[in-house]
């Protein structure tokens, strides 16, 4: 399986959980979805993907997109005011 080299960026709680804002990562995922569990399994996030947004390329998009190497991926956790 080819590698696709993506830069994600981390908000909220992912970026506390991650301990850094953002990384470049190279994953095996042929899915956002597919993206997201590969970390989530090895960083423990917390937060379901139904309870996030997730972004390409400052696009917002859904979770079965294709994933292509050079993307950005930006996750999107919900967020309280106050």
């Amino acid at each position: 399986m080819i590698k696709k080299n993506v830069k994600i960026i981390y908000y909220a709680i992912l970026r506390e959980q991650r301990k850094q804002s953002e990384e470049t990562w190279a994953s095996q995922a042929n899915t956002l979805d597919e993206l997201y569990q590969e970390l989530k399994n090895k960083y423990a996030f917390s937060l379901p993907t139904h309870l996030l947004r997730v972004s390409v390329n400052n696009q917002f998009a859904r979770w079965k997109t294709p994933l292509k190497d050079g993307d950005t991926v930006i996750f999107i956790p919900p967020v309280a005011g106050g």
